[in-house]
């Protein structure tokens, strides 16, 4: 069960200890369900990941005023925009973020560029450059702090806001926040969009497989796929 013990020890968590979270969390708004994460779990513990995509910008913010020392981990599928690039760049400088890197072994990421995987087997390419990398940073944290709203696809809409998922407690602060609520947190700051959302696109995936279309309509278009993959 949930031992909320002191920051240095780490919570034992199993399913009764995931119930007492999400009862314990849910009355809390997005910006101090991330204070108390750091108050219930080793800071060091605590693994954040973003994709610097469309309006990351809002979800970087937060952490970056509660935490300013929080490493980010970005997945480098070495099929981004160089608009994403671009955008990672400008959020680094302007938020004072410390961002890592996490890529596919070079073979591995050679052989789906030389395969052209994104277009026979998605999935397997998601795989390869996304979920695997990420897989191996996982095990020297406790939390993993995602980004994900419920509004955004029907798999997100049923998701909690601790789960466990893949071998590590998935934190999902920001599940109930309104499409409304984030773009007026973002209007409020004056924080910038991803470039391309000026262009039409809602989700910003690798440059293969995203055109522009609202909410994630232009992700994967004329395939089943709706995830990636690191949220299933």
């Amino acid at each position: 069960m949930f031992d909320a013990g002191p920051t240095d020890v780490v919570p034992r968590l199993d399913e009764a200890g995931l119930a007492a979270l999400n009862r314990k969390y849910a009355p809390l708004g997005f910006e101090q369900r991330i204070r108390q994460l750091y108050e219930d779990f080793p800071p060091e513990k605590v693994l954040v990941t973003s994709s610097f995509a469309a309006t990351s910008a809002y979800f970087l913010h937060i952490i970056s005023r509660i935490r300013p020392e929080q490493v980010v981990h970005f997945i480098d599928t070495g099929f981004h925009f160089p608009e994403t690039l671009e955008y990672r760049k400008y959020l680094v400088q302007l938020l004072n973020l410390r961002v890592e890197d996490v890529r596919a072994e070079d073979w591995k990421h050679q052989f789906t560029v030389e395969d052209q995987t994104y277009q026979r087997d998605p999935d397997y390419c998601c795989a390869i450059n996304k979920v695997e990398p990420l897989d191996a940073v996982k095990s020297g944290f406790k939390v993993w702090v995602s980004s994900l709203m419920s509004w955004q696809s029907d798999h997100r809409a049923g998701l909690p806001i601790f789960e466990e998922r893949r071998g590590i407690i998935k934190f999902n602060p920001m599940i109930d926040v309104t499409r409304a609520e984030r773009d007026e947190y973002i209007r409020a700051h004056q924080l910038p969009l991803h470039p391309l959302v000026a262009r039409g696109y809602s989700s910003i995936g690798c440059t293969h497989c995203t055109v522009a279309g609202e909410g994630r309509s232009g992700r994967w278009v004329g395939k089943p796929k709706t995830e990636c993959g690191l949220h299933l």
